[in-house]
């Protein structure tokens, strides 16, 4: 740890990046009833904290090095701290990234001088990728997280923290990916005031850090999320996790729409609209409030990065009032006669703002009801859903059913009696041409496209609904197209959702 420390202490990070505000956020701290600090490295000259690593990495390298060039696989942060600081230092920068990183990613790192290589529609084949240019090159390669001087680049942000709070702090929020920053972070905070928690966030679906703590080693995820794609990470980094099992207290995890709400937030606070990685700290900040009671405590989220793509500000809005516990969906039954939707409307009352409303006749006797609600809290969602069963209404809670939420609210629709032996499959295709031609040119001659739903979120991936007719006798062809594909996917054919909608 003695190492750590001085590597952070004697770092190169300032001749590129700039020491960010730690911003109390008033109205939050209020509502929270505790005071709320933000440390702001989503003003880094990159808008991301990677700057602070990848500079001292190349700060640090040999002549000889420097001659040979440097090379990294990215497709967000990362690659911007290393072309920036290449051409800050007259290095060359090579960046391998996916062909479906956004063009405002690509075109970014550019404008820094780095020379874009795209190759593969995921990380892992970038990285792939450029192992096999370094073995030809002989360049430089610039990891994201796992090397000592980008962790002891991120440390720096604690001594900041240190100074700027005058070592009045409770406890920290990191979002975690690779554990870089964490690490970092950690080493020096343990190191001088012990008695600071230090607590990661990771997505739930991208949890690498949290399941290798728990297992008491490095978990490889067979996949990870893409929403919060800045730590969209497989496995975490050896020097990292030894790191964070010394010196991370915990990680928490959320969904995507805690994340969305943070981004909120975020916003509410400072007018900044971060990315959803540079959110996780304060989701994670606000979950640990609202599930551990706290109060009167000084709690600082790092806001990470602000890289975010424009397009899927629509999506982060949809989600946001689920997140912030504001809106509930629920699927209702009502009977088919008259005076029944007149009846159901009564009963959320006028005190209750619906967001969403879709009615759909199923049968003779009976319709379905997508609804949307405006709530206060849990307890309104759980009581809403008590009194409509109290007056005969069958309802089922859908606030936690994320094919409703992606898809199903979109939708509402009914099955043509035509169709049969339907399968239902959610597919993350990647956001470049040719991915539904790929899929579709993949596809058995006999098996029908019965259902079909796209949406553009503004993402790396595009979530797709597909519904299939596979005849019987087929089922292992199809199963064995499913893994030869290389898409991301699910099956949802038990969705309730599906069933009452679909």
């Amino acid at each position: 740890m003695q190492k750590l420390l001085k590597q952070i202490l004697t770092s190169r990070v300032y001749e590129a990046a700039v020491e960010t505000p730690l911003d109390e956020a008033p109205v939050l701290s209020a509502q929270f009833n505790n005071r709320i600090l933000l440390k702001r490295e989503d003003l880094q000259t990159v808008f991301s904290f990677k700057l602070r690593g990848a500079y001292n990495r190349i700060a640090h390298l040999s002549e000889e090095d420097r001659r040979r060039g440097v090379i990294a696989a990215s497709a967000g942060n990362h690659a911007q701290g290393v072309a920036f600081s290449a051409r800050k230092l007259g290095i060359r920068a090579v960046i391998v990234m996916p062909r479906t990183t956004p063009l405002i990613k690509v075109e970014a790192v550019r404008r820094l001088g780095g020379e874009v290589i795209l190759h593969g529609d995921s990380y892992s084949e970038a990285q792939d990728y450029c192992d096999r240019l370094i073995d030809e090159t002989g360049m430089v390669f610039i990891h994201p997280f796992d090397d000592e001087l980008v962790i002891a680049g991120q440390g720096t942000v604690a001594v900041e923290l240190l100074r700027q709070s005058a070592g009045s702090m409770d406890a920290v929020f990191v979002p975690v990916g690779g554990g870089g920053l964490i690490a970092g972070i950690g080493g020096y905070l343990k190191a001088l005031c012990p008695e600071v928690k230090v607590i990661g966030v990771e997505p739930e679906d991208s949890d690498a850090m949290y399941r290798s703590l728990q297992a008491g080693r490095r978990v490889r995820l067979d996949s990870v999320g893409i929403f919060a794609d800045g730590v969209a990470v497989r496995e975490v980094g050896k020097l990292t996790f030894d790191y964070c099992r010394r010196c991370v207290d915990e990680i928490i995890r959320v969904d995507t729409d805690e994340l969305c709400g943070a981004i909120k937030s975020i916003y509410q606070s400072t007018r900044s609209i971060v990315e959803p990685a540079g959110a996780l700290g304060m989701a994670g900040l606000k979950k640990y409030i609202r599930e551990r009671k706290v109060t009167g405590q000084t709690l600082v989220a790092i806001n990470s990065g602000a890289n975010m793509n424009f397009e899927r500000l629509r999506y982060v809005a949809e989600r946001t009032q689920i997140g912030e516990k504001q809106e509930a969906l629920f699927a209702v039954t009502i009977p088919e006669e008259p005076g029944a939707l007149k009846r159901f409307c009564g009963e959320i009352g006028e005190e209750r703002s619906i967001t969403e409303f879709n009615y759909r006749l199923s049968g003779r006797d009976r319709a379905h009801i997508f609804v949307g609600l405006s709530i206060r809290d849990e307890q309104e969602r759980a009581d809403f859903s008590r009194q409509l069963a109290g007056k005969g209404f069958v309802n089922l809670d859908l606030t936690d059913n994320d094919l409703a939420k992606t898809h199903v609210r979109y939708m509402v629709g009914g099955k043509s009696a035509e169709v049969g032996r339907e399968v239902l499959y959610r597919f993350w295709f990647p956001e470049r041409p040719g991915a539904l031609t790929r899929f579709l040119a993949s596809m058995g001659e006999n098996w029908n496209i019965s259902l079909f739903h796209y949406r553009m979120q503004g993402g790396d991936y595009g979530r797709v609904l597909i519904g299939l007719e596979i005849p019987k006798g087929e089922e292992g062809a199809f199963r064995s197209f499913l893994q030869e594909l290389g898409y991301r996917y699910n099956e949802e054919s038990d969705n309730a959702a599906y069933r009452l909608f679909l």
